[in-house]
């Protein structure tokens, strides 16, 4: 088994899956934990699926379906933010109608792409090991781009998570960081799409999180912890499939809520 393991750190693909799996579990650790504290689950899997609608369309003109996802997330994520403060909308019945609208555009423009219909699976469920140089490389920048945000301006992303009163009583420009945290989660969402696919995503941006605040109340350790459950998640996820010869999106999912259930339990029993 350990000779198995070693063996197929000679495959690039699989290095690439790997490095692929710490970048996403940092960008998707540190988007995911701002999601979760902000209470805005239903808005990301609104992007998520809103994303599809992109995708078809780029199959449609012979475009790069990440690039097609990527304009639909952005619209959506602003159109989201947009829509919520200044029109009276509920936010949820937005999020529901470009959820909707998205994944039927989808499914009509590769309906009517000429000749055999694309194989959707990899960005429906995911498949990591067909993740290129490219792809790391856009990971790559997005992790630092997130990395340097969150860092120089952490206090007032936490002020913006927690109470946008007191953010605005602080001279705060909430509704300009508001802007620029949906694009960033817009982006993560797009750029992880083919780790674990827009059925799964949402987890991956979830389910981390709620296992670090098993351990923390604290969000700057709950970053930390769910990168780290992230890439542990991830990581298994990856060569358990590899072995077993099963989707490796959904097997990192999987593995990413046992977690969960194990901690939670040990947590119980324990009492700690």
């Amino acid at each position: 088994m350990m000779n198995g393991i070693i063996e197929i750190f000679g495959y690039q693909y699989f290095v690439n899956a790997l490095l692929a799996s710490l970048l996403t579990a940092v960008s998707c650790g540190i988007i995911g934990s701002y999601i979760v504290s902000k209470r805005m689950v239903f808005v990301a899997g609104g992007i998520t699926h809103s994303s599809f609608g992109g995708i078809g369309i780029a199959y449609y003109f012979g475009l790069n379906p990440i690039l097609g996802a990527s304009v639909f997330a952005l619209l959506s994520g602003l159109g989201i933010e947009r829509f919520t403060k200044k029109a009276d909308i509920r936010n949820d019945s937005v999020i529901a109608i470009l959820w909707s609208l998205g994944m039927a555009i989808g499914i009509i423009f590769i309906y009517l792409t000429p000749g055999y219909a694309p194989n959707l699976m990899s960005y429906l469920f995911g498949n990591i090991l067909t993740v290129n140089s490219t792809d790391i490389l856009f990971l790559f920048a997005l992790s630092v781009v997130i990395l340097l945000f969150f860092g120089f301006f952490f206090k007032k992303i936490l002020f913006i998570s927690f109470d946008e009163e007191f953010a605005k009583s602080q001279n705060i420009r909430v509704e300009l960081f508001n802007y620029v945290l949906m694009i960033l989660v817009a982006l993560t969402i797009v750029l992880n799409i083919k780790i674990v696919g827009i059925i799964l995503l949402i987890s991956l941006l979830t389910v981390p999180q709620n296992t670090a605040n098993l351990f923390t109340k604290n969000f700057k350790k709950i970053i930390f912890y769910s990168i780290i459950i992230a890439f542990l998640g991830s990581a298994s996820g990856l060569i358990i499939s590899y072995f077993l010869n099963i989707p490796s999106g959904a097997t990192i999912i999987f593995n990413l809520i046992l977690i969960y259930i194990l901690i939670r339990i040990i947590k119980i029993i324990f009492k700690f």
